[in-house]
C-alpha cells in the first residue's frame, strides 16, 4: 500500500495498482433461461454407467448415474450464484426516470446515524469506522452511495472522483451522465456533479486533490474552501486558498489554464472559454478554461501541471466540511 504522512493510504488499493494495468474482469453470471416446467436436457449417459444400466436395469444404479451427471451442473449453478452475488455487491450510483441508487446493506447499516436516518456526508460517519462504501443522504436529496475515506487526515472525507491511468472508464461522457455519475464506487468513478453540488451546499466545505505521480509518490493539493454552483450556473467551481505538496495547479494565474471559477463542460455542452470544445478534444468533462493545467477525468495518463504533465498514474478528489465551520 502507498503511504502519506506516516499513514496508510487506502485511496489507491494495491489491487487497483497492479503492474500492467487492468484488473481481471469479473466473470459474467450465467442464468438458465429454460421455460417454466421444462427440465434441462441431459446428455446421454456414456461409459460404465450405460453398461451397468443396460446389464442390470437397476433403478438404484440409474439414480446414482443421474446424480453423477447432475452434480457438475449443480456445482456450476452454485458457482454462478456466488459470482452473481459478488457482482451485485458492486454498487453504482445511477439515475434514470427517478430511480434511486441501490444500497449495500452491510455498509448501509454501518453508516446509519443512530436515530437520525442516514448521515448527510462522510464527516458524520462515526470516528474509527473503516474506509469503504456507505449510504449518505444530503439534505433534500434521496440516499446515495459513496466511498468514505476514513484514514486520511482524521477521516470523514467523501470521495467524489477516483481514476487510474489504466482505467476501464472512458470518461468521454455526456452532460447528463456526468450530472448523475458513473463508474463503480469501489474503483474508478465520478460521483455526479449534481450530487457533489447537493453535498457541498449543505455547509462550508474544503477539498483535497490526491495525485499519484509517475514515480508512485502520493502528493496532495488542498483548498480550504470548495463549492459548486447549481446547474443553472453551469456547476461553476469555487476554490479557496491552497496548501499541499502537489503545487497549485487549479488556481493558476494563467487565464488560459485556470480551473477555479470555471463552469463545468462536457462533450455535448461546451462552457469553456476556448473557441473549440476542450471537453471533446481532451477526453472528459472538467472545469475547463482554454483548456487545462489539470486533467484528471481522462482515460490514460493524467496531468497535474508542475508535478506530472501527462504521466500521473492516479487521482482522487475528496471533500469534507471545513474545520473552522
Amino acid at each position: 500500500m502507498l503511504t502519506h504522512g506516516g499513514q496508510t493510504n487506502h485511496l489507491f488499493p494495491a489491487e487497483l495498482m497492479v503492474e500492467g494495468g487492468a484488473l481481471p474482469s469479473p466473470t459474467e453470471p450465467h442464468i438458465s433461461t429454460l421455460p417454466p416446467g421444462q427440465a434441462p436436457r441431459l446428455p446421454t449417459p456414456q461409459g460404465p454407467c450405460s453398461n451397468i444400466m443396460a446389464a442390470h436395469h437397476s433403478g438404484l444404479l440409474l439414480c446414482t448415474c443421474m446424480l453423477a451427471l447432475l452434480a457438475p451442473l449443480l456445482a456450476l449453478q452454485i458457482e454462478n450464484l456466488t459470482r452473481l452475488k459478488a457482482n451485485l455487491s458492486d454498487i453504482l450510483n445511477l439515475h434514470s426516470d427517478g430511480l434511486h441508487p441501490g444500497e449495500d446493506e452491510g455498509n448501509a447499516r454501518r453508516g446509519r446515524a443512530s436515530g437520525t436516518g442516514w448521515p448527510k456526508d462522510c464527516s458524520e460517519i462515526s470516528a474509527g469506522s473503516p474506509s469503504g462504501v456507505y449510504v449518505i443522504q444530503p439534505s433534500g436529496l434521496h440516499p446515495i452511495v459513496v466511498y468514505c475515506e476514513m484514514n486520511v487526515t482524521d477521516g470523514g472525507w467523501t470521495v467524489i472522483q477516483r481514476n487510474r491511468h489504466n482505467t476501464d472508464i472512458t470518461w468521454a461522457e455526456s452532460w447528463s451522465t456526468y450530472k448523475y455519475g458513473f463508474g463503480n464506487v469501489r474503483g474508478d468513478y465520478w460521483l455526479g456533479t449534481e450530487y457533489i453540488h447537493q453535498i457541498a451546499k449543505q455547509k462550508v466545505y474544503q477539498v483535497r486533490f490526491v495525485i499519484q505521480d509517475a514515480s508512485n509518490n502520493i502528493r496532495f493539493a488542498e483548498y480550504n474552501l470548495f463549492s459548486l454552483e447549481d446547474e443553472s450556473q453551469g456547476y461553476r467551481l469555487r476554490l479557496g486558498s491552497y496548501a499541499g505538496t502537489a503545487g497549485d495547479a487549479m488556481t493558476s494565474a494563467n487565464s488560459a489554464t485556470v480551473h477555479d471559477n470555471m463552469k463545468f463542460s462536457a462533450k455535448d455542452l461546451d462552457q469553456d472559454t476556448n473557441s473549440g470544445n476542450c471537453a471533446s478534444a481532451n477526453g472528459g468533462g472538467w472545469w475547463y478554461s482554454s483548456c487545462y493545467s489539470v486533467r484528471l477525468n481522462f482515460k490514460g495518463y493524467l496531468t497535474w501541471s508542475g508535478l506530472c504533465n501527462g504521466n500521473c498514474r492516479a487521482s482522487a478528489i475528496l471533500i469534507k466540511t471545513a474545520p473552522f465551520c
